[in-house]
């Protein structure tokens, strides 16, 4: 019997926001994008690190698959965790969107040069926004295609 050629997984995804109004405008505008996701959202850099390298209370949390960061974090600053991760050779692949309020053209030129998948300045464009994820959606299901006809014939056991 076939089933959907993908596997189910949805997408998992984590948002680094200390804006409460800026993370639910972020959550409601993927919903409405009809990605299949699962979105984590933590509020300041230390929390982002603690889950990505999957620490204390995130000991048991899923590796994202996508990575929604602020530069401008409590705690610890977005900077700092993009660096931490882009430096870890195991989750250096993990791509990162930067949705920032810093115009700053050095932050742009780092996050370039550390090559974040985008750097989005606030107030963010909504559907560039979207856009943007649904393109790094398809890289994503890509890699969970099944093999070709043989997995298609096997059946369910």
């Amino acid at each position: 019997m076939q089933r959907d050629r993908t596997v189910g997984r949805p997408m998992e995804i984590l948002l680094v926001e200390d804006s409460l109004t800026a993370a639910r405008l972020t959550m409601a505008t993927l919903r409405g994008g009809h990605l299949q996701h699962r979105i984590t959202w933590v509020p300041n850099g230390e929390e982002a690190i603690e889950f990505v390298f999957q620490r204390g209370k995130f000991s048991r949390a899923p590796r994202p698959d996508l990575i929604l960061l602020d530069l401008g974090l409590p705690k610890r600053d977005g900077r700092e965790v993009l660096q931490e991760i882009k430096a870890d050779p195991d989750l250096l692949q993990i791509p990162i969107v930067v949705l920032t309020a810093s115009t700053s053209e050095e932050d742009r030129i780092v996050s370039e040069r550390l090559k974040v998948e985008s750097y989005l300045t606030k107030p963010i464009d909504m559907n560039r926004f979207l856009e943007v994820i649904k393109e790094l959606s398809r890289f994503w299901r890509a890699d969970m295609i099944l093999p070709g006809p043989a997995a298609s014939s096997q059946q369910s056991g």
